[in-house]
Parts: structure tokens; sequence; C-alpha cells
């Protein structure tokens, strides 16, 4: 899962911080620790966007050396920083006990937070958004399905001042709980706190098989065709999980990808087949893969999702144009 340019970035001019907390190197200069010799910053101090970036590079590198170095400060620095947000915040957000940093619990649900803050902050002083303020749409694969086209046209025609950008996110919420994209197209159930969702249309499931394999001249599939042989599992952005399929029926096993290409070429190479909403046979076309429909497989509600609080003020012509576009059919 990636995250926002800014997460990994070290603080920048105008982001005051107080006495003994660490600023960024400056180009010819070396890594400094800023909080030397000052002593370290209390818990009471407030929290400032370098904690947040010192804390979000460590969860991004997996180590703090790693970290200070994608900073351009020192590892002490680094260390004391995200040691104060800790203090600050009352929780325990890294796991120190290994070699290898990893998130606690209480990490994981702080760090999406904390690339959201991030990321308002870097686009609020963006100069070029500030003029045109784009709507940026997230979707993990297939976007629209068949409506993609129609929507951006008629976007374009209607509201030729605000760009609407699609950007293509592997990622469950498609960036949207990160803070990457004002809303986004996102395809089943969504469990991510702090959304608002709207199911605009719902699409057939279809089997992806291996092109020049036994199931490929059928005309329509069964789930229990699939379940013979391994299933291919998209676990980052995917909706499919071996839960599909009647418990007494399950997958015989199943093989996890990270994204929608990673998919597609398991199964052409005959690694396994998939299934998959009925626009990903139009959106994403593969010599090695051939889609049939599945008789028996519950369709996909395809929703629009979208931050609940103040978001960017397009928000509501959007909605009411994908209702428009679907509503034309």
């Amino acid at each position: 899962m990636s995250n926002p340019e800014g997460a990994a970035g070290a603080g920048t001019a105008g982001e005051p911080g107080p006495p003994g907390l660490p600023a960024p190197a400056r180009p010819g200069h070396p890594a400094r620790d800023a909080e030397t010799p000052a002593s370290p910053a209390p818990a009471t101090r407030a929290v400032e966007l370098r904690h947040l970036r010192a804390f979000l590079a460590v969860a991004d590198e997996g180590n703090v050396t790693r970290a200070a170095a994608h900073l351009g400060l020192t590892q002490p620095a680094v260390s004391r920083t995200l040691a104060a947000l800790e203090r600050h915040l009352g929780i325990r957000l890294v796991d120190r006990s290994t070699h290898h940093l990893a998130l606690t619990p209480e990490g994981v649900a702080f760090r999406d937070k904390a690339a959201a803050a991030v990321a308002a902050f870097d686009e609020a002083l963006d100069t070029g958004r500030l003029r045109h303020w784009p709507l940026r749409l997230g979707h993990a694969w297939s976007a629209f399905g068949p409506y993609t086209t129609p929507l951006l046209r008629t976007w374009q025609e209607r509201y030729p001042a605000t760009p609407l950008e699609l950007l293509r996110i592997d990622d469950r919420t498609a960036g949207l709980t990160r803070g990457e994209v004002d809303a986004a197209l996102l395809r089943g159930p969504v469990e991510s706190p702090g959304l608002v969702t709207e199911v605009l249309f719902t699409e057939a499931r279809v089997a992806a098989v291996t092109a020049d394999g036994p199931l490929a001249a059928r005309t329509s599939l069964r789930l229990a065709d699939l379940a013979g042989g391994p299933v291919v599992l998209n676990t980052v952005s995917g909706t499919t999980t071996p839960a599909l399929w009647p418990p007494e029926a399950r997958p015989a096993a199943t093989l996890t990808v990270a994204n929608t290409d990673d998919w597609l070429t398991a199964i052409a190479a005959g690694r396994g087949s998939g299934v998959s909403a009925a626009s990903t046979a139009t959106l994403h076309p593969h010599p090695g893969v051939a889609y049939v429909p599945l008789d028996d497989a519950p369709g996909v509600p395809v929703l629009l999702a979208r931050r609940d609080g103040p978001g960017h003020p397009a928000l509501p012509k959007l909605a009411a144009l994908a209702r428009e576009i679907v509503a034309r059919g």
C-alpha cells in the first residue's frame, strides 16, 4: 500500500516547530541533530507536522535509520521525535522489540490519520491547486465501469473550471482514508470508519481463467468449477475472498497478490483462476486471460464514497452526475 508523497518528505519552510524538534537538512548541508543541545520536547508540547512526517517515514521504511536518511536527519533526532509524539498521544505507535520495526494496532490506525493530515497541509500550500482546485476521484481498478467515459466527458463539458482527476490507487479505499483523493469509486462492502458511501449500481461477477485452459471454452461457469484449483485473490484492493464460496465448497488453495496487474499475470500464467466484476473484462483485457460469466455469484455493489466531514465543494455535483449517468443506462 503506497503512502502520499508528503508522508515521507521532510518538513518544509513555513512549518514552524518549537525548539528541540528536528529540522530538515538543506541541500549541500549534512544531516543534523536539531534537538541538540536542547532537551527532548516535553509531553505537553503541541504536535507539529514534523512529528507526523517522522512517524510516517518510520512507518514506510520500517527502520529508523533509513527513515532518518530519507528525511535528511540524524537517527537520534528521528527517534526522539517519534518518542515525543508517542508521549503526547499517550500511546505506543511503534513496536521496537524487533530489528524491523512494526506498527502497533494503534500505530496502524494513526497512520491513515497522520497521512491525511499531512496530505491536506501539502495540498493547502499548492498554489497551482488554489487556482484550479481539481476534484480527485480514486479507484482501485475499473473506475466507474461502463460509465467511466460518459462521466469524464460530461463533467468536462459542464464544469471545465474544476478538473476531474481519475486516480488509480491500489488500496481498499483507493486512497480515500489517507487523504490522497476527495472521493472514490469502490466495489463491495467498505467497513472503514469515517466514510459515507452511496450504492450507484450493481455489477455482475465473472470468472477470470487462463485463456488456453479448459474452462475458457465454457459459455458460463459456477463457483464450484473454480474451487477445484487455486484461486488468485487480490488481498489489497480486491473484493473476492474465500467467503464467496459456501463453507463446504471453499477453494482447494489460494494465491494472494497485491494489485490487479499481478492478479492478471498470475491467472495468465496458469497459477489459478479468479473472480471479479464484469467491468474488469472490458477495462482490463489480457491476452492470457479469458472472462466467463458466473451463474451463481452475487453481484458487486459499486459505491461512491467520501469522507464524513467537509470536503471538496464540488462533491455534491459529482454525486448528482454519477446518479444521472447511471440512470441514462
